[in-house]
């Protein structure tokens, strides 16, 4: 693992809209800040500029609401549009109390609100909208990093990331929900420690690590950095995506 890490934002990022070609996007920001890709270089993307990209806007106008959400609604005190759109990309509703819904996303991940949200988003008052997670995010992640390869000769390790909040501590913190060229966990069980002890469940979630340090360096409001180069981070490669961060619910011990 690293010594060393940089945290390098890509400042003046321009707004993506829907079809924007990310890659084009993110290649221009890195030339218009003087950096040039390294071998094991790893760029975190914020999740919202990839729905934009991916045009996961719903206007809340075009939604049909169901008996369930409105039942739903009523408990979370939330609009009915936005909570159909929060069962239509969720497995499960885990828990609800006034002004959030607790799901498990299609995709996996324990989330509130199944992720969907009107922050960082042209508003209209007169035809509200919102954006919903990207379909894939792994996916997105290896089409980004496939792209800038063709285009670099460089293909980074990518993380897409997202505030999420966690069952025992107060606050959001930024998690991976996709990766690309990178093992998001660091398997430590059966290495040695200073003092000889053999470790017996150490696995550090390296992808959620550096997706958190790149969080703090992109802020939640009008900071407009929404993709941060780490260098220095040396994570192992593989071809898997993010799936392994996803606790079997059997060990889950919140649910």
């Amino acid at each position: 693992m690293t010594c060393r890490l940089e945290l390098i934002p890509l400042l003046n990022f321009p707004l993506v809209e829907p079809g924007d070609d990310l890659v084009h996007v993110v290649h221009t920001a890195l030339l218009d800040n003087a950096l040039t890709l390294q071998a094991g270089d790893v760029l975190v993307v914020a999740q919202k500029i990839v729905s934009k990209a991916e045009n996961r806007y719903v206007r809340l106008a075009e939604v049909t609401v169901s008996a369930e959400a409105q039942a739903l609604a009523e408990r979370a005190d939330k609009d009915p549009r936005q909570v159909q759109l929060i069962l239509q990309e969720s497995r499960e509703v885990l828990r609800v109390r006034p002004g959030v819904i607790i799901v498990e996303h299609r995709n996996g991940y324990v989330h509130a609100n199944a992720g969907i949200d009107k922050s960082n988003i042209q508003r209209d008052a007169e035809d509200p909208r919102v954006l919903l997670l990207p379909v894939d995010p792994d996916a997105s992640a290896r089409a980004l990093r496939h792209g800038l390869a063709e285009r670099t000769g460089i293909a980074p390790q990518v993380i897409i990331n997202d505030s999420m909040g966690r069952a025992w501590r107060n606050g959001t913190v930024g998690l991976a929900i996709g990766t690309a060229g990178l093992q998001p966990l660091y398997n430590q069980i059966g290495d040695v420690d200073m003092f000889g002890n053999v470790l017996e469940v150490t696995e550090p979630a390296v992808a959620d690590e550096l997706a958190a340090g790149a969080s703090l360096v992109m802020g939640q409001a009008a900071e407009g950095c929404p993709v941060v180069l780490a260098r220095g981070a040396r994570l192992a490669p593989a071809e898997t995506g993010s799936g392994g961060l996803l606790r079997d619910r059997s060990l889950d011990m919140f649910r």
